[in-house]
Parts: structure tokens; sequence; C-alpha cells
């Protein structure tokens, strides 16, 4: 029996799996993720023992299998579920760690004090992320940690003030419709315990700073970065001031509604948020100055390493704009990562490659487990696991004898390559969580990518370096055209957003299980298994989306009906204004008003959609080719649904497996 298991190990090692210390990092990162996810899948709240049961097993079959299999596969086993394991424990420790105070139902307009910790651009509005300190008709138990308010009126406070608003509160909104993202699971973990508006204005206290330290510097922070993108959205010029505030210092209040849609229209949404491109630019950039400048120094260079020191440098500069540019959990995410990348060079490691990828996997895992459930993460690990692979490969064809691409020829064509693997794996994940795949995101970041990497970050680094001696204005004014051009872009491919397919069937969740498994057997695994246990995954995913049920419509509790019509793009019908949040999948559309008191549309599969509009609004669906109004219909084939149940439910969704809703 052991030697047949070492037989068979050794073929299906032979086959194609990596073997070694790399296999087991990966088998490792990705239990990992797999323990979170089934975490935060689970409707309810594991007992340690259950999460101990899989330390248990790890140590069970680590035994059991060291005597009947190689060690090889019973370490291969245990990696998996002591992987598993710990990704539980860390989705079960953070929860209890960020536990705080929750509204738990809509209350009535009260007085609300505190600190002005971040102000951000929205569409009804300017939001205010405030840190509580007194809420009038409240227990000081019952106070929420931090609270988000719209504020519609001309905003005359700053970040770090203390500010006393009359507002109106509600617990955050769940997500209106099966598999929409989930903002209340993150506002937990964010410890925004309520949501509401302001009526009126907001007017400044005389209260000073927090008692404690940590808000004292978060409030001290907030103000440093209100003043640093307020010198910057002045110095790089009018017209892409705002874009420049934003990528520094993460305020993107003063960006305009009209760029910010075309950034996200044109898939360039990324470029906004401090992340993964930010901080490997600014630290290659501070590396490779370092670096050359340590070797001008002849003690230093016969002396030292000078890629370790410039490592260090780069690593701190990466912390120092972490902690300018706010602290978001993105850009914690992607400072991890780049630590993890310059401490390999520090110890002699290779800086890029998959065991570091799997390392910087594992402690963003641990440390923000609830990341792995949101599109942020998913997006991104999967770009860089896929871009690791492609770089090793084709760093491998470039040193062949078949390759005839000079230095820039190469530049070039690997900003193509970038954009293509990137864009091929994310494309899974942007179906999944926003139902729709557009090339034109592919062409915009091939142009745009070119203009941030040689133009926009080289003026960056000019204005950093002259801000010493008072002359940061000329590079940032640098920046701000380069960032014109990235504006130009946007617009022009925003024109073209509708090109993007609607799949016009819901993919479920077991399919993209599947293709991230796909996508994992292409990263982690060569040669024959790489192809065939990948196309196998593809199929099994292809399978489950098929037989997934057609999206009919939905009624979300913002009060708009969005129906499915064929090969058309979704109709989006503004019923009645409500105060919930519509499906993060369906935020492009433009809104259309039914101007009759009852309003019929066509439906998938023959069914109708009809529209009652006036005070008590409804909805109501009527399969086959019926000539009277299901509203006045007896004849049971008809279903329906008033305003009264989309408030009580947050949202209501039909499909075309019954006439049952779906919620």
């Amino acid at each position: 029996m052991q030697e047949g298991g070492k037989r068979w190990f050794a073929a299906f090692d032979g086959a194609g799996t990596l073997a070694g210390i790399d296999s087991r990092a990966l088998i490792l990162a990705f239990a990992v993720c797999g323990g979170a996810g089934l975490y935060f899948s689970w409707p309810f709240e594991p007992a340690p023992g259950q999460i101990g049961l899989f330390l248990g097993v790890a140590g069970a079959v680590w035994l059991v299998a060291r005597r009947w299999w190689t060690s090889d596969i019973a370490v291969t086993l245990s990696v998996m579920f002591l992987g598993v394991a710990l990704g539980l424990a860390a989705g079960a420790f953070r929860t209890a760690r960020v536990e705080a105070p929750v509204v738990s139902a809509s209350a009535p307009p009260a007085m609300l004090e505190g600190w002005v910790q971040e102000v951000e651009p929205g569409r009804k509005g300017v939001r205010l992320l405030i840190r509580v300190h007194s809420i009038s008709g409240m227990s000081e138990d019952q106070w929420p940690r931090f609270v988000r308010l719209t504020h519609t009126s001309r905003l005359e406070v700053a970040p770090g003030r203390f500010v006393r608003c009359w507002s109106a509160l509600k617990p955050p909104p769940g997500p209106s419709m099966p598999g929409e993202y989930d903002f209340r699971r993150q506002a937990w973990f964010a410890q925004l315990g309520a949501v509401g508006y302001v009526q009126g204005r907001c007017q400044g206290g005389a209260l000073g700073a927090p008692s404690s330290l940590s808000g004292q510097a978060q409030l001290w922070l907030g103000a440093a970065r209100r003043n640093l993108a307020v010198h910057v959205a002045e110095a790089a010029g009018e017209r892409a001031g705002g874009f420049a505030a934003a990528l520094v210092s993460g305020d993107r209040s003063f960006m305009s509604v009209e760029d910010t849609e075309a950034l996200r229209a044109s898939g360039l949404s990324h470029i906004i948020s401090i992340s993964g491109l930010h901080l490997s630019i600014l630290g290659g950039l501070v590396f490779l100055l370092v670096k050359r400048t340590l070797v001008f120094f002849e003690p230093i260079a016969l002396r030292v390493a000078v890629q370790k020191p410039a490592a260090a440098v780069a690593t701190l500069a990466c912390l120092a704009y972490l902690i300018i540019s706010g602290n978001a959990v993105e850009t914690q995410r992607s400072f991890v990562m780049a630590a993890i990348v310059f401490g390999a060079v520090v110890f002699d490691r290779s800086a890029i490659s998959l065991r570091t990828f799997a390392i910087a996997m594992i402690a963003v895992v641990l440390m923000q487990p609830e990341s792995v459930v949101t599109p942020g993460f998913q997006m991104s690990f999967a770009a860089t696991g896929a871009l690791i692979a492609a770089f090793e490969v084709w760093r491998n064809r470039r040193s062949g004898k078949d390759v005839v691409l000079g230095p820039i020829a190469y530049s070039w064509a690997s900003v193509v390559v970038t954009s293509l693997v990137a864009g091929l794996a994310t494309m899974p994940y942007a179906v999944y969580h926003f139902d729709r795949a557009s090339p034109i995101g592919f062409l915009a970041n091939l142009a745009a990518t070119p203009v941030v990497t040689f133009l926009s970050a080289p003026s960056a680094a000019l204005a950093f370096l002259l801000a010493p001696f008072g002359q940061s204005e000329f590079g940032l004014r640098l920046f701000g055209f380069s960032l014109e051009l990235v504006l130009d872009i946007g617009h022009f491919f925003a024109q073209y957003a509708d090109v993007s397919m609607p799949t016009g069937r819901m993919m479920p969740p077991s399919a993209i299980v599947a293709l991230t498994l796909a996508l994992i057997l292409m990263v982690s695994t060569t040669g024959a298994a790489r192809y065939t246990l990948g196309a196998f995954c593809v199929l099994c995913a292809a399978l489950l989306w098929l037989a997934a049920p057609k999206f009919i419509a939905h009624w979300s509790a913002s009060g708009d009906l969005f129906i499915a019509q064929g090969g058309a793009p979704l109709s989006r019908i503004a019923v009645i204004k409500g105060d919930g949040l519509a499906p993060l999948r369906f935020a492009d559309l433009a809104a259309t008003t039914c101007d009759e008191a009852i309003c019929r549309y066509t439906s998938i599969d023959g069914v109708a959609v009809e529209v009652r509009t006036g005070p008590e609004p409804a909805v109501c669906f009527q399969r086959g080719a019926a000539v009277r109004s299901c509203f006045s219909s007896e004849s049971g084939r008809s279903t329906g649904w008033n305003w009264t149940e989309i408030t009580r439910s947050g949202g209501l969704t039909l499909y075309t497996d019954g006439e049952k809703p779906v919620t």
C-alpha cells in the first residue's frame, strides 16, 4: 500500500505539480483563504471546538498518512487542514476583536456630536465619517464607534474638527439581492455602526481632540491629509487637481462626479484607490533611486549590498504612504505585499515568486479575513498570481534564443501582456460581482498604463524630491498634466461603456469557486495537470452557470425596478424614491420613469412585468400572452409585490425557475 502510494504520488508530481516548499506554501495560502471563506459562508458562529476539529484532523491525517502513504502526501494533507483551521480561527478572532455597538433600528432625528474623520464625495452629497462622542436619546453603551452621514448642504467643516449634526440614523443596509455585495458585513469590520443623513448643516463645536492617543493621532492624520490634499489640488491644476489629491492623500472629495463616473465606466477606477499599483510604483522608484545613489559612495558600495538598504528605505517610504493616504483596507493589503517583496530582497530571496505571493496572501488573510469575500481581494490576488506565473514564463522565453525583442520593444510588449493577463484573470470576478464583462476596460487600461507608469509616476517622484526645497509645485503641475491625459482617456472610453456585455444569468457561487480552482491550478501547476485539471474546472463552472436560474426582475430598497429584456441591456425604472441601496452590479444603469398609471414591460421567457405608480406602488408579473392587466387578473398565473414588502425585506428578486419570488 505504501509503495503504491509512492508510485502514484511520483507519477502525479511528474505530470506537472510544483514540488517542494513553493507548492506547500501555495497550498497553505489557498487553504487559509478557503477557511476564511468557509467562516463567512456559514449562517452561524462556529464554536472553538469546531475550529479545533480541523487542527485535530490535520494532526490525525499526518499521523495516518505518514504510515500508509508517502511523507509528502501526509504533509500536504496536513497543511490543507491546518490552513482551513487558521482561516476559520482568523475570521472568528477578527469578528470578536472589532465588535462595537450597531444601531438596531431606524431612530428619530437626534443630535450627534463627534469628530470628522474623513470626507468623501457621493452621488447625493458629501459623506462624512464621524467618530462618535455622543448621541442624544441613546445610552452610552449604544453609541456606535463610527457613523457615516450624507451632508447635502454646503460643507464648512474639515477632517479633524469637532462637529454637531442633527441627523437621522439607521443600521447599515444589507444586500438587497442574493450574491450582492454585503455592505453591512464590511461595516461591522470597519466598526461603522450606523449610516444616515444630516438635516440642515453640521456645525463646528468647541470640544478638543479625544482623550485617547490613538484617537488624537487619527484626527491629526486626517487634518494633515486634508491640508496635503488642498495643496496638491491647487498645485496640480483645476482640471486634474482633484485626481492628483486622491492619488497622493486618498482624499477624493475634490474629484468631480463626472470624472469619477468616467473612470469607473471605463474600467480605470482602480487608479483612484490607493492600491498595489501606487505602492509598487512608489516603492520601485525609491528603491531604484536609493540603489543608484549608494553606488556612487565607494566605501558603502564595496562593503554592503546596496539593494538591501534600498529595499529597507523603500519599505519605509511605502509605510509613510500608507499612513498619509488614510490607512484604508486596500492600502494595508498592498503594503503587506510590498513589505514582503522588499523583505525578500533584504534576506536574499526571490522578490517576485509564487512563494512571496503565498506569504503575502497568508499575511493579509490572517490580518483581514473579511477581505477574502470582497471583490478587491479576489481581483487583486487573481491578477497578481496570474502575472507572477506569466512573468516566469515570459522571463524564461526571453532568455531563450528564439526571442528577438529589444529592450524598448520588450517594455511595450510587457505592458500589453500585463493588461491582457490581468484582465483575463479578473474577468470571472467582474462577471460574478458586477454581472458584466467588458473589453473596454482592457483597452482603456492598455492606453492609460503607459501614461501612469512613464509620466505620472516620475513627475510625482520629482515633486517629492523638490518638496524639501519648496519647489514641489513644478513637479505637481507636471503630475497634473499627465493625469489630465488619463482623464481624457477615461472620458473617451466611457462613451463606449455600453459595449460591456450583461450576462443575463447570474453566476452562482459554485461557479466562481470552480473558476477560482481553475485559476489556482493554472498558477500552481505545470505540464499536463495545468491544462487538464484547469479545463475540467472551467467546464464544471460553465455547466453550473448554465444550470443557474435566469434573472427576470429585481425591486430594490432604493425604489428602482430592474428588468431583464433578453439580449438587450437591463432596464432601470425609478418607481419610487427609497432610502436603501441599489445593487452594486446595476449601479451604472441610467434610470427611466413610468409616466402612466400602469406601465407594461416584457421580460425574458414571455414574462410580462407591470408597474403601478401612485402613493401605493406595486409590481406584478404574469406569464404568457395575457390581455388583461395582472393587477385585475384572478387566474392564479400572476404574482406581485407592493412597496411595503420591499421596505420590509430590503428587496425582492424574481427568477425564471418558479412563480415564487426569491429573496
